[in-house]
């Protein structure tokens, strides 16, 4: 929506990004915030920042939402709704596009086959996992022949704040608001401040679907005093599934500890990639230049330490440089373009500060580390370029703190013992991978580490039907299939003596 705004003390034509409360659009009251262009840092947006008596709007309608009937709506209804809301992506398709390469950077082919794919797969998934879901019932045998029937019934927690990062903002929003709603709760979306067009984009959708007015809300703000404190201080919220830093985390956990809400956080991580020198070497290449260097690195699930067994790396040392050295940064909107920017200026001060950080430590750096010249239309942009290094330690700060850019340790190790303890030496617990031919040892590594994910011979393949969290400082509790539908329902047994 385009409306005539004071911004700075101007009057000008300003497209604004709207709160979504209690089943409508909230209308601009102030000057709002800025949307930027990560790939040019020009603005190209306004966005209305929620105050906390709009914070409080959205979760009283969501509140009324439940009371109303959605909570009580049947399984069949909400699923189809799900279905639906599948479809209402799929027939918006490239607007969906549009959106989040404009709030991330991110190239048109991945936002393409990864995060708006994502989103439609996501709701077909839940759609099916809860329609073919059952309930826990067991018969007891009690003296004198006599029985009882002990059944559990799920019910919706209620209202869910839903707070999602920058990075994949779509893909993990849908990932939990699919569930959470196909279970019968109603939710309040808090976006990230630097990508709140897609959560925004959804809400259109959703009511296209035929969702009720309050069960999905979008507030638009920041963290503390904010839209994302004044939601997770807010008494009415039942449950809070956040996605993003460590930090941020132990944050949420503190506010909402005194009413004792559940929690499910999908945090940090600091993942190892296991190189052993039987692994096929280009299987192996092409899985770590995607692991290390996937939406420029900014993926919780990305490689940012790989231990490869002495032998061999030199070999994938060299393999990996020459990857990294052919991987296309450039205009997002551009098919050729492999590799978008940072996220902010922000964030690239700190991603090269670690870079300082590695060279002060002794690090070799193999490529990369600099601010690449892409022309002057891209100037202004948070760019940065792929970097390998080698000559660090687990011992070292860049090898033991989440960095969340296009930057990974090449480290050697001698035997299978060294490397597992290698990858375990981490206060992260999020995801591994294993590069090996012998299966026994690929199982035997995969288990022996200390992650929610562990993947062989791949990375990034999912059954969205799977546990997904981690472990450590990379999160608290499990989304994904059943899992989802034991944090978004609570159950009540029921015990009959027959």
């Amino acid at each position: 929506m385009a409306r005539r705004a004071t911004v700075d003390g101007m009057t000008q034509s300003v497209r604004w990004i709207r709160n979504f409360v209690d089943g409508g659009f909230a209308e601009p009251d102030g000057p709002g915030f800025p949307a930027i262009d990560p790939a040019t840092g020009a603005e190209f947006a306004r966005v209305h920042e929620a105050d906390r008596e709009l914070v409080h709007r959205a979760v009283t309608g969501a509140r009324a939402a439940l009371h109303n009937g959605w909570a009580d709506t049947p399984v069949r209804e909400r699923t189809a709704l799900l279905r639906r809301a599948a479809d209402g992506i799929e027939a918006r398709f490239e607007e969906f596009v549009a959106a989040e390469v404009a709030d991330t950077g991110k190239p048109v082919t991945q936002a393409r086959e990864l995060d708006v794919a994502r989103a439609v797969a996501n709701f077909r998934t839940f759609a099916d996992v809860i329609a073919a879901a059952g309930q826990e019932s067991f018969v007891t045998d009690l003296p004198g022949g006599a029985q009882a029937l002990n059944y559990a019934v799920r019910k919706p927690l209620g209202v869910v704040a839903v707070i999602v990062p920058w990075n994949l903002p779509l893909l993990l929003l849908t990932w939990k608001v699919a569930p959470a709603l196909g279970c019968g709760n109603a939710v309040v979306v808090k976006p990230s401040d630097q990508t709140p067009s897609t959560a925004t984009l959804l809400a259109e959708v959703l009511a296209e679907a035929g969702l009720p007015a309050g069960a999905y809300n979008v507030v638009h703000g920041f963290g503390g005093d904010s839209a994302g404190q004044y939601l997770t201080e807010h008494p009415g919220i039942d449950g809070v599934t956040f996605t993003g830093s460590s930090a941020t985390g132990t944050q949420v956990m503190r506010t909402v500890a005194p009413r004792v809400r559940p929690v499910s956080f999908e945090l940090g991580g600091k993942n190892a990639a296991l190189v052993f020198e039987d692994a096929d070497l280009d299987e192996t290449l092409a899985g770590l230049t995607r692991s290390v260097f996937a939406n420029t690195g900014q993926v919780c699930l990305c490689t940012e330490r790989v231990y490869v067994q002495r032998s061999v790396f030199e070999d994938v040392a060299a393999g990996l440089v020459e990857r990294a050295r052919g991987l296309r940064l450039g205009d997002p909107s551009a098919e050729r373009t492999t590799t978008g920017p940072l996220i902010s200026p922000e964030h690239r001060r700190k991603v090269l500060d670690y870079v300082a950080l590695a060279e002060e430590a002794g690090a070799k750096t193999l490529t990369g580390g600099g601010i690449p010249e892409l022309g002057p239309e891209l100037d202004g942009g948070s760019w940065l370029e792929p970097t390998l290094w080698t000559g660090l330690t687990n011992e070292d700060r860049p090898v033991r703190e989440e960095i969340f850019g296009p930057v990974a340790a090449l480290i050697p190790f001698d035997t299978e013992d060294e490397a597992i303890a290698l990858a375990n030496d981490t206060e992260y617990g999020l995801a591994s991978s294993v590069w090996t031919q012998d299966l026994r040892r690929g199982h035997r590594v995969a288990q022996a580490m200390h992650v929610g994910m562990s993947w062989v011979n791949t990375w990034f393949l999912r059954d969205l039907r799977s546990p997904f969290g981690g472990m450590g400082l990379s999160g608290i509790g499990r989304e994904g299939g059943a899992s989802s539908l034991h944090f978004y329902t609570e159950p009540t047994n029921v015990c009959v003596r027959l």
